[in-house]
C-alpha cells in the first residue's frame, strides 16, 4: 500500500515537473518569436503581427487549452513588456491557443461558444462594430464559424490522428489552426475596437475605412498563418508519434 502511494506521489511530481518545464520552454519560445514581425497591424502602425502568431495554435494543440493559454500569456507578456509585442497580439495569441487546445481535447462545443461570443461582441460593439459600419468585413469570420459547427469538421477532427492519409492529416490540422487563428483575430479586433475608439480617434469613419481595407486582407493573413502553423504542427505531430507511437510525447 505504501509502495503504491509512494509511486503515485513520484509520478505526480514527475508530471508537475514535466508540465512546468513544458510551460517554461514554450513561454520562452513564444517570447522570442514576438521579436520577428510578419504583418503590420492596420491602425497600429508601430506594432506588427509577429511570428508568435504561428506558434500560438501549436502551443494550444500540444499543451491543451489552459496550459496553452497560460504559456502564451506569459510569453506574450514578456514580449509586451520588452516592446516587441502589442496588447492586441497578446489577446489574440491567448485566444488562439485556448481554442486550438479546446478543439484538441474534443471540446468543440466550448470552442464554438467562445468563437460565437467573440464574434457577437466584435460585430455589435457599440458605434464602431462592423455590423454598424461595414458588415462585409465579417464574411470570412462567419465562414470559419460555419466550418466549426459543420459535420465535416467532426470528421476532420477524427482524422487528425490518422497517419495513413497525409492529405487528410494535413487538412485536419489546417482547419483546426485556421479556426483557432480566426478566433484570435476576432478577439484582437474586439480589443482594438475598445481601445482605438475613442482614445486614438473620435471619428467612426476612420474605423469604417479600416474595416473596408481589412475585408480581404485578414483572410489572406489568417490563411498564411494557418498554413505555416500546419507545416510546423503536422510535422511535429508526426515526429512525436515516432517517439511514442501509442500516445505521443504530449498525449496527442
Amino acid at each position: 500500500m505504501r509502495n503504491s502511494e509512494s509511486t503515485k506521489k513520484r509520478r505526480f511530481m514527475m508530471m508537475n515537473a514535466r508540465t512546468l518545464a513544458l510551460v517554461i520552454s514554450f513561454s520562452s519560445l513564444y517570447a522570442v518569436l514576438c521579436v520577428f514581425p510578419i504583418f503590420k497591424i492596420i491602425g497600429l502602425s508601430s506594432n506588427a503581427i509577429t511570428a508568435a502568431a504561428i506558434m500560438a495554435p501549436i502551443i494550444g494543440m500540444l499543451l491543451g487549452p489552459y496550459l496553452g493559454a497560460f504559456s502564451t500569456t506569459i510569453g506574450g507578456a514578456i514580449g509586451l513588456l520588452t516592446g516587441f509585442f502589442s496588447y492586441v497580439s497578446l489577446i489574440a495569441g491567448v485566444t488562439t491557443a485556448l481554442c486550438a487546445g479546446l478543439l484538441r481535447i474534443g471540446r468543440r462545443d466550448l470552442c464554438a461558444l467562445t468563437y460565437f461570443s467573440l464574434l457577437m461582441l466584435f460585430g455589435f460593439c457599440p458605434f464602431v462594430g462592423p455590423v454598424w459600419l461595414y458588415p462585409p468585413l465579417m464574411w470570412f469570420q462567419i465562414v470559419g464559424f460555419m466550418i466549426l459547427i459543420s459535420p465535416l469538421y467532426s470528421l476532420g477532427v477524427k482524422n487528425m490522428k490518422n497517419m495513413k492519409s497525409n492529405n487528410i492529416h494535413i487538412l485536419s490540422f489546417f482547419t483546426t489552426f485556421l479556426i483557432s487563428t480566426l478566433a484570435g483575430q476576432i478577439a484582437g479586433s474586439f480589443v482594438f475596437e475598445l481601445t482605438f475608439w475613442p482614445l486614438f480617434t473620435a471619428d467612426v469613419n476612420v474605423i469604417a475605412t479600416y474595416w473596408q481595407i481589412l475585408t480581404f486582407l485578414y483572410p489572406i493573413e489568417r490563411v498564411v498563418i494557418a498554413s505555416a502553423s500546419t507545416f510546423i504542427g503536422a510535422g511535429l505531430h508526426k515526429a512525436l508519434k515516432l517517439v511514442s507511437p501509442e500516445k505521443g510525447a504530449f498525449n496527442i
